[in-house]
């Protein structure tokens, strides 16, 4: 399907499908609203284009997925800057994981059946990101994971977590892992921002265990994988936003 005709299409379904948010204006209310979106999107095959089959897509440009945010975007039906989430972590899945892994968990994302976050930055590392002391260790089949990350956003409403790791020094020694968030060991703690929400959240991470096989990549591939991923949430967030601004 080509970009015109797949927005006249979308266009049509969404005057057809109200996808209103409710009164509330809360931050809970703002994410439920989301995954709402999200699920009745999926449900109805738009979520789906631009992503390749192997994921559960149904195919096309990645340009779909830009027409997609930006009529979301534009309705004011999510938050631009959260609903552009998918683009950041889906892609770094489909990337990086294990294929049977992407299969499995990208369609849970795209279809609003769950939420993730990504831990990467640290209280200690401010923007030198490459110096996260997050550590994972092996233990035969396993790794341990202790640390603490901070400015996690929807960490108290995600059921997974890309995180970043130490498993030796310097660049090469960051590793990343897929994590679920109901791991024994995994504290979150919500942080009240200035505007009265709990956008962001600090995480803490004490022996920690996940198997090998929820490794992204290879054990020092976490530095490309973040160099890869920033990207993504650098311009799909502020493609989203710029469209909601011209609305």
């Amino acid at each position: 399907m080509d970009v015109g005709t797949f927005r006249s299409r979308v266009q049509a379904w969404l005057d057809e499908n109200d996808l209103t948010p409710g009164p509330e204006h809360t931050f809970d209310a703002e994410v439920a609203q989301l995954l709402r979106v999200r699920r009745a999107l999926y449900d109805a095959g738009w979520m789906r284009y631009g992503w390749p089959a192997e994921v559960g897509g149904l195919g096309g440009p990645a340009a779909l997925r830009a027409v997609l945010g930006e009529e979301v975007a534009s309705r004011g039906l999510a938050d631009p800057g959260i609903y552009s989430m998918i683009e950041v972590l889906a892609p770094t899945m489909i990337s990086y994981a294990p294929p049977a892994l992407a299969a499995e968990m990208v369609p849970r994302l795209l279809s609003g059946a769950e939420q993730w976050c990504q831990g990467f930055s640290e209280p200690g590392s401010g923007s030198d990101l490459a110096s996260l002391s997050t550590r994972a260790e092996q233990d035969g089949d396993h790794w341990v994971i202790n640390g603490q990350k901070v400015w996690t956003s929807l960490a108290q409403f995600a059921e997974r977590c890309v995180l970043l790791t130490r498993t030796a020094p310097g660049h090469r020694g960051i590793t990343a892992f897929f994590l679920d968030m109901d791991t024994p060991g995994i504290t979150v703690r919500p942080l009240r921002t200035m505007h009265d929400r709990d956008e962001f959240a600090e995480v803490f991470f004490d022996d920690v265990v996940v198997p090998a096989d929820r490794m992204l990549g290879r054990p020092g591939d976490g530095w490309q994988l973040a160099m890869d991923l920033l990207p993504y949430e650098r311009s799909t967030c502020f493609w989203h936003r710029i469209a909601y601004l011209f609305t």
